[in-house]
C-alpha cells in the first residue's frame, strides 16, 4: 500500500489501517489508531475502501462446511479472490513487523469517535428497552455516500422474487469498488453480492444480514423497513472483466441478477 503524499517515514501509524480493518488490534492500539484516524484523510479513505471486507469475512466465517446441495457448494465457492485478500495480508504482516520494532503506544481517546461514518454493514440502536420494538438497522454512511456520487450504475428487478437491485461501480487500482442498493427484500436472510467474471470466475464482493422486517419495502410501517439497504465492497476484477452481479442467499437462492 502506498503511503500518503508528503510522508517520509513509511514505518508509522498509517501502516495500521489494514490491521484495524481486520479487527486484530488490541484495545490500546485500536484506540490509538482511531485518534489518528480523526485527523488523517488518507487513512480514512483507505479504511473506507477496506471497510467492505470486514463484514464479508465475518459473515463467511459463519458458513457451514462445504456440504449439502450443489447450490450451497456453489455459493460457498464464491469467496474473496486471493488477489484481493493479498492486500490485507500484506498490510497485517507489515503492521506486525512494525510492532516488533516499536513498543506499544497510548494516546487519549477523546477524539476516537470522530470518524466519517460507521464501518459495519449494520448499526443497532440499543437505546430502547422495549421488547416490541425491533432494533434500528441503518445503511452504512460510506456506502450510501459513495453510491450517491458514482455515475456507472446498472439496475434490475427479478420477475419472480420482485427484489430490486442497483449496482454502482468504479475502477480502482486494485480492481472494482462496488456499491449495492437493495429494495423489496424481507428477512431473516443472510446474503452476498457476487461478481461473476466474463471468464466464469465468481468473487464475493460483500455479505450482510437482512432483518425480518426487510429493506426498501414500499408499504412498510417503519422508516427502517422503507429505507433501502446500501452495502459496498471490492472485487479483484476490473470493471470491464465483470459480466454480471448476483445477489445470493447463503442457502444458494438467487434473489436478483444485474448485468454489469
Amino acid at each position: 500500500m502506498q503511503g500518503p503524499r508528503g510522508q517520509q517515514n513509511p514505518g508509522d501509524i498509517h501502516e495500521t489501517v489494514g490491521a484495524y480493518a481486520l479487527g486484530i488490534l488490541d484495545d490500546a492500539e485500536a484506540t490509538a489508531f482511531e485518534a489518528h484516524l480523526a485527523t488523517c484523510e488518507w487513512c480514512a479513505q483507505q479504511l473506507d475502501e477496506l471497510a467492505g471486507m470486514e463484514p464479508m469475512l465475518a459473515a463467511l466465517a459463519d458458513l457451514p462446511a462445504a456440504q449439502g446441495t450443489p447450490a450451497i457448494g456453489e455459493s460457498l465457492a464464491a469467496r474473496p479472490s486471493p488477489r484481493l485478500a493479498e492486500r490485507l495480508v500484506d498490510e497485517v504482516s507489515e503492521r506486525r513487523a512494525v510492532k516488533r520494532r516499536r513498543g506499544m503506544y497510548l494516546v487519549a481517546a477523546a477524539a476516537a469517535l470522530i470518524i466519517g461514518g460507521p464501518l459495519t454493514v449494520m448499526a443497532v440502536n440499543g437505546g430502547s428497552d422495549s421488547s416490541t420494538s425491533p432494533p434500528v438497522a441503518m445503511a452504512t454512511s460510506p456506502a450510501k455516500a459513495a453510491f450517491d456520487v458514482m455515475t456507472d450504475k446498472k439496475s434490475a428487478t427479478d420477475p419472480s422474487t420482485k427484489v430490486n437491485a442497483v449496482v454502482a461501480v468504479e475502477k480502482k487500482d486494485w480492481g472494482t469498488h462496488a456499491v449495492l442498493q437493495l429494495k423489496n427484500v424481507k428477512g431473516p436472510l443472510k446474503c452476498s453480492l457476487i461478481a461473476v467474471g466474463k471468464n466464469g470466475e465468481r468473487e464475493t464482493v460483500t455479505s450482510w444480514a437482512v432483518p425480518k422486517w426487510g429493506y426498501g419495502i414500499a408499504n412498510a410501517k417503519t422508516e427502517e423497513a422503507k429505507s433501502p439497504l446500501y452495502v459496498h465492497g471490492g472485487a479483484a476484477f476490473s470493471p470491464n472483466q465483470i459480466d454480471h452481479f448476483e445477489v445470493m442467499t447463503f442457502d444458494g437462492k438467487r434473489l436478483v441478477e444485474v448485468n454489469a
